[in-house]
């Protein structure tokens, strides 16, 4: 009986991490605060609905890195890339403008 009661908890557990598995990977941090927030569960030693509610608030309190830092070279790509796609540049045009753009 322990062991049907056993394989069913671990089968909970197992299937309440599907939601995370199918996150998408943010450089990893992501995967850094899941770890964290499921260690802390681990540690105060939830269970069930409780341990689901205290990593689903654990995971929206820390606010996720979505984008690092940008050097000045990357940002000015970024704005001669968003110039060139507004205004619809191909092929040779696209990579004068770039080149210009990014010399200036």
């Amino acid at each position: 009986m322990k062991t049907i009661i056993t394989g069913i908890a671990v089968l909970f557990f197992a299937t309440s991490l599907l939601p995370f598995a199918t996150m998408p990977a943010a450089g990893g941090s992501s995967q850094a605060q899941v770890r964290s927030c499921t260690e802390d569960a681990g540690k105060q030693d939830l269970q069930g609905e409780q341990r689901e509610k205290f990593i689903s608030d654990c995971l929206a309190s820390k606010p996720v890195e979505s984008e690092k830092k940008l050097t000045a070279q990357q940002e000015k790509m970024r704005e001669c890339n968003r110039e060139a796609r507004e205004k619809s540049l191909k092929g040779e045009d696209r990579r004068k403008f770039m080149s210009g753009c990014l010399k200036g």
